[in-house]
């Protein structure tokens, strides 16, 4: 296998999608825990970076413009002109440092600003109110500043999983998810085991794993605590299912055999420790009804639901009548100094940042970095706190590792990874510099999961298994015949495809509709929201004016969209069939240039070129 084969498995979308174009076209134009988790991110080492960084040295992720886009692409949710413009030719480690010091752009703040749009009391939940978590994600995600926090976040949202995509009271209560967005967001260049103990306590995740309300055992019912945490947290979270090398191969025992990290017992053990623990509310008998503020405070700890019982597991035992906290304590301490931490989570972020299929070296370089917490930057300066788990030495280790600089050609097969659909609507938003990003007023973002939009939509995953597995192998392909791994191909099919084609292009063509207008005031009326419809006639309108400045010359146009979004990679047969489309559609009748524009704009999008990540 190589990206070739992943390239061919998608690639058919495209011819599907340029039939879908035409048509579409016609020639038309706890409260005693910490209130809130501090953002544990390092400080950025020495004096903070000048406003203009320092030049790059030959060779460096900046050197050229399609370097430092292909550096941000894995960084960022996307580089912009105007970035590349003035990062071109810089120090990549300097903008390292330099993304350290940014404050993080948190989600919850935001819910007074969308809550005064309501008429109605602020207390009755509306699909509009139950949106306002999608709203700021996306605002962020295409115009906010810390993009690498933002998109670190993102990624570890994919790891430690919470979703409110079940209708039931994550949706209802969407500060819940919000604030664990934020947790996350405050965390994702700190530590590791911080993170992993503000997870724990986050209203969100007890809610959604169950045991929020968890009690200790009582023998006169037979009830036993929940495990689903318990379970999940070990799997998912930490250490999986088997025992690792640090590259990430797997440990064999004497049978030649690979060996289970823990058994049942491990995770009857471990269950007791996480009881005690439920909302902070005075009044818990109603959970649905309980008000938002509640869900942005870390659960509090019931000290007669928590077992006081013996507790082991993985090697720990946490003796009898230990309170809760210390409990919780031991037991996160004791999974986190689990070896298999540092290459489990450090091939997820590789996945999610660079590649789907990092090579033993690869990781195993990442998971020294985790392990020592600390990285030296290519201008031979250090980032990270030098504790085990630094997320920041960890960020950068994936980012500058020669494997993820190299720069792509064909005889490198492997390298690379199908780009997830909410980053190719980010990479199109901020390629083409999108005006008035205000999801607010655009109802196709309000739900982008099904498959005839999206099929994702940002922290709405169908299960605490993601939307795609990190071990997915796709059956029936030339990549699973060569059993490299391709997580996003999990959610690629026919539906998905011809979906996510019909879904770029009604925001590439930017164009809103007068019985959508009507439509969106019809919902605004029904959701009491205070806001103008006509206003989303200018809602995500990218600008062209550099691609219509060159319908004449279509070969210089392809140029310019395949360097704005495949940064220099797209092959060059590719690049001369596009010309052969785009120069048949002008020859017919009708067609405008802004119709040219549109359809090679679509066409690029859809392109095996630009939805493999290289």
């Amino acid at each position: 296998m190589t990206l070739q084969a992943l390239k061919s498995s998608i690639i058919t979308s495209s011819c599907c999608v340029f039939i879908i174009f035409l048509s579409a076209c016609g020639g038309s134009s706890d409260s005693a825990f910490i209130p809130e988790p501090p953002v544990s991110g390092p400080p950025a080492p020495g004096p903070a970076p000048d406003p203009t960084p320092p030049p790059a040295q030959p060779g460096s992720a900046f050197e050229s413009r399609n370097s430092t886009a292909r550096f941000l692409t894995q960084a960022t949710f996307g580089p912009t002109p105007g970035e590349l413009d003035r990062l071109t030719g810089t120090s990549a480690s300097a903008w390292f440092r330099s993304e350290l010091n940014k404050p993080a752009s948190l989600i919850t703040p935001e819910f007074a600003r969308y809550r005064m749009m309501q008429q109605a009391d602020s207390d009755d939940f509306t699909a509009f109110a139950g949106e306002t978590a999608t709203f700021a994600f996306w605002h962020h995600a295409v115009a906010g500043d810390d993009q690498l926090r933002q998109r670190v976040a993102f990624a570890l949202s994919e790891i430690l999983v919470v979703s409110n995509g079940g209708g039931e009271v994550l949706s209802d209560i969407p500060e819940a998810v919000a604030w664990y967005q934020d947790v996350l967001r405050r965390n994702a260049l700190g530590n590791y085991r911080t993170l992993l103990e503000a997870v724990t306590y986050a209203p969100a995740m007890g809610y959604y794993l169950t045991y929020m309300g968890n009690a200790k055992a009582d023998p006169a019912t037979g009830q036993m605590p929940d495990e689903n945490y318990a379970r999940e947290i070990l799997q998912l979270f930490s250490i999986g299912l088997l025992e690792l090398n640090r590259d990430g191969s797997l440990r064999l025992g004497a049978s030649g055999q690979p060996i289970e990290t823990y058994d049942n017992a491990d995770i009857t053990g471990l269950a007791k420790v996480f009881t005690g623990l439920d909302i902070d509310e005075p009044d818990t008998t109603q959970v649905d009804e309980t008000s938002g503020a509640s869900w942005q405070l870390p659960m509090r700890i019931v000290p007669i639901n928590h077992s006081d019982a013996e507790k082991s597991f993985i090697g720990t035992t946490i003796p009898e009548f230990t309170d809760a906290r210390s409990s919780i304590t031991q037991a996160l301490d004791a999974i986190f100094a689990h070896p298999n931490v540092a290459p489990f989570i450090s091939r997820q972020l590789i996945q999610r940042l660079t590649t789907s299929a990092p090579s033993p070296t690869y990781i195993d370089r990442v998971a020294v970095a985790f392990e020592a917490g600390s990285f030296m930057l290519p201008d031979g300066l250090r980032v990270g706190a030098g504790q085990r788990g630094d997320l920041t030495a960890t960020i950068a280790a994936i980012l500058f590792d020669d494997e993820a600089r190299t720069a792509p050609v064909e005889s490198n097969t492997t390298f690379g990874k199908v780009r997830e659909p909410i980053l190719r609507f980010t990479a199109w938003a901020r390629a083409f510099e999108v005006s008035t990003v205000t999801p607010e007023l655009t109802l196709e973002l309000w739900g982008t999961g099904d498959s005839n939009a999206l099929a994702q939509h940002p922290y709405r995953a169908s299960s605490v298994f993601n939307f795609f597995r990190p071990g997915y192998i796709a059956p029936g392909s030339e990549s699973g015949a060569a059993g490299l791994t391709a997580p996003e191909l999990q959610i690629v099919n026919a539906s998905s495809s011809p979906g996510y084609a019909n879904f770029m292009n009604r925001f590439v063509r930017a164009e809103i509709s007068d019985e959508e207008v009507a439509e969106l005031r019809q919902v605004f009326a029904d959701e009491q929201v205070n806001l103008d419809p006509e206003l989303a006639r200018r809602s995500f309108v990218p600008d062209y004016a550099g691609e219509l400045a060159l319908v004449a010359d279509l070969p210089a146009l392809v140029d310019r969209l395949a360097d704005k979004l495949t940064y220099g990679s797209m092959r060059g047969d590719a690049r001369q069939q596009l010309v052969n489309v785009l120069s048949q559609y002008s020859a017919t009748p009708g067609q405008d240039d802004t119709d040219l524009v549109h359809l090679a704009v679509v066409l690029m999008l859809l392109s095996p070129d630009f939805l493999v990540q290289r």
